[in-house]
């Protein structure tokens, strides 16, 4: 019996992974680097430190990755306060679910905007353990952030189910051997064989209740 729920952020509560392919490519842009179309792809799931140093090292940008992810973090913040772009029904699909499951937060964002976010969305409060990816060792597809979330939360693989939307998260939380719910990005979709991982594909958060959490299928 499923009795916690980890949610990924980017693309499952808020529909950030064009802002973030947005903010990267256009100081990719001034800085001379070298963007391609395949980068936004390639750095879905990392942690902040990853993909700070694939900017630099990659994408040929000279400031140092910490200076990096500094600046894109302050670009993201500066969008997030214009305008805050929540996936239609995810808020509520949080509230749904909050009063019966343990709730948390397994991001590669940066814990700064992961806090905007929930706080600005209204929902910081049901969140009982919140994890970003560069407090762990490796980001997404490693099952790190995933791990260290059910551990702050007393929570065990067997019993809790992660929410994710790209092929990096939906590889981290199975590898985690949790329950996995895919909510397929269509900006970003999935790749087929990461998707066959998934134990449920929803189409829109407002899928995702107690119900469908209940009935997934237990491990082994």
């Amino acid at each position: 019996m499923i009795d916690a729920v980890v949610f990924d952020m980017d693309g499952v509560i808020v529909d950030s992974e064009q802002v973030w392919d947005d903010v990267r490519e256009q100081l990719a842009r001034e800085r001379g680097g070298r963007w391609h179309d395949g980068a936004q792809a390639a750095m879905m799931g990392m942690s902040s430190p990853e993909w700070s140093a694939y900017m630099h090292e990659e994408i040929g940008l000279p400031e140092s990755p910490a200076e990096i992810n500094a600046e894109v973090v302050e670009r993201m913040l500066e969008r997030y306060r214009e305008r805050l772009p929540l996936i239609d029904g995810a808020v509520d699909a949080v509230r749904r679910l909050a009063p019966e499951f343990r709730l948390g937060v397994a991001s590669s964002s940066n814990r700064p905007l992961i806090e905007t976010v929930l706080e600005r969305a209204g929902v910081a409060e049901l969140f009982d353990a919140v994890v970003s990816s560069e407090e762990v060792a490796r980001g997404k597809p490693a099952p790190d952030v995933y791990l260290e979330a059910m551990r702050r939360l007393g929570a065990e693989p067997a019993t809790t189910a992660a929410i994710e939307d790209s092929s990096n998260g939906i590889r981290a939380a199975h590898a985690g051997c949790m329950r996995v719910i895919a909510l397929p990005n269509a900006h970003y979709p999935p790749a087929s064989d990461a998707l066959g991982l998934a134990d449920a594909v929803i189409a829109s958060p407002d899928e995702l209740t107690p119900a469908l959490v209940r009935d997934l299928p237990d491990s082994g």
